[in-house]
């Protein structure tokens, strides 16, 4: 239980940070983000764990933070590109 609502805050701030990384005009809703934000962590731990990254480290885990943020920021664009939304 407490994993799926860690997943859930830890998604909503990827997503928040990709969002704010990514900034170049284009409104996103805040549910898409926090969905994009939780798909980008869920897809990037899967990442890593293909990879055979541990999952539990010691302090804070900057290369798990750099990947999924990465991976939500691609969710980002692709969500910008299917959605045909124009800049505002």
């Amino acid at each position: 239980m407490f994993n799926i609502i860690g997943t859930i805050i830890f998604g909503a701030i990827i997503g928040f940070l990709a969002k704010f990384i990514r900034k170049d005009g284009h409104k996103v809703s805040t549910l898409a983000t926090v969905g994009l934000g939780v798909a980008g962590v869920v897809v990037g731990n899967l990442i890593l764990q293909l990879f055979g990254y541990p999952a539990d480290t010691a302090g804070i885990d900057w290369i798990r933070w750099v990947v999924v943020t990465i991976v939500a920021i691609v969710f980002i664009g692709i969500y910008i590109g299917m959605s045909g939304r124009k800049r505002v």
